[in-house]
């Protein structure tokens, strides 16, 4: 069940929980997942996350509320996990948003010009960052909900639960809250995948099919600044059997071309006749910065044209989406 949502506006901020436990590969995954939709993800282990939305609702034109439910789709059908989100102007609004989602999971927006009132009806002790010991100090005073620890002088609050904490709650009980979110603890690995609506011979469709899963891996990379220093080839064939081989790279790339080239050997690595897939999945591995790469000087006028081509396709990509543009291979239809 989706959690009931005020108007979205201007919210800015996505926090995520997941569910408690969860393993760390699984964490790692809803990761990737939240970085197929924003270039700006903040991991907060060992279950939670931010998303910064500006740039994310422009690329993928809709509002914070349906991103959300588009993560939330993504996880459940994916994964398997399902998540509570929530969505605000600032960190501190998002992560009490989503602290009030019963389990298992939901989306609640707080528009920017409902804060104030959907803050103020809160108990105290649901703003987000307010410990047990801080809570009962605020009781012990009267203060029973949010609005009325707005409404304290910040001297007050400073009084009852320290300087630097008090002017802290303070403000963010009125809303107040300037942090950014700052990418940190990007997943060692990302993933795309791809399945077939029937049983699959190795041919022009799969071909056609891995090199789609080429370009969405290699935009989703330089999206994110990073670099992969391998890859992970996975099959998935008809009646449950499944191939998996992994190579490394002769050095990090998040370029189509490198990335392609290998993933056609691991391929034909496979050595594929008769079997049947139903899926295939590409993983960039031991992924490292970008900016941690050294850049060779090349002597190849072709690869160089190309890499210029390359970033000039991902700037129309970022701006249209990534299926305005692409290697006409791509774009084939079966007979």
């Amino acid at each position: 069940m989706t959690a009931q949502s005020l108007p979205a506006g201007q919210s800015k901020v996505m926090h995520v929980r997941c569910p408690d436990r969860l393993p760390e590969e699984t964490y790692r995954q809803v990761l990737e997942e939240m970085a197929e939709l924003s270039p700006v993800v903040q991991a907060l282990p060992p279950t939670a996350a931010l998303m910064e939305l500006k740039g994310a609702l422009r690329y993928h034109g809709m509002d914070p509320r349906r991103l959300g439910e588009v993560l939330r789709v993504r996880t459940l059908t994916r994964l398997g996990v399902d998540l509570r989100i929530g969505i605000g102007p600032s960190i501190t609004v998002a992560a009490t948003a989503s602290g009030q989602i019963s389990a298992p999971g939901g989306v609640l927006a707080v528009a920017p010009d409902q804060v104030t009132a959907w803050l103020g009806a809160l108990p105290v002790d649901a703003l987000h960052g307010i410990g047990p010991r801080q809570a009962a100090a605020l009781h012990d005073y009267g203060v029973h909900t949010i609005g009325l620890l707005a409404a304290l002088p910040s001297e007050t609050v400073q009084r009852l639960l320290g300087g630097r904490a008090g002017r802290t709650a303070a403000d963010r009980a009125r809303g107040t809250d300037p942090r950014p979110v700052t990418p940190r603890m990007l997943p060692a690995a990302a993933t795309v995948r791809r399945s077939f609506p029937r049983h699959t011979l190795d041919g022009a469709d799969v071909r056609s099919a891995l090199l789609d899963l080429v370009v969405q891996l290699g935009h989703l990379l330089r999206r994110r600044g990073q670099a992969a220093r391998g890859l992970t080839l996975v099959l998935k064939f008809a009646g449950g059997a499944s191939w998996e081989k992994t190579r490394r790279l002769a050095e990090p790339s998040g370029h189509e071309d490198d990335l392609r080239a290998l993933a056609y050997r691991l391929m034909d690595a496979a050595g594929l006749q008769r079997g049947r897939l139903t899926a295939l999945a590409l993983k960039g591995e031991d992924l490292v910065d970008a900016d941690r790469v050294a850049q060779q000087i090349s002597l190849d006028a072709t690869r160089e044209t190309r890499l210029v081509a390359e970033a000039a396709v991902d700037r129309v990509r970022d701006k249209y989406g990534l299926r305005v543009i692409g290697p006409a291979t791509v774009f084939r239809r079966a007979s």
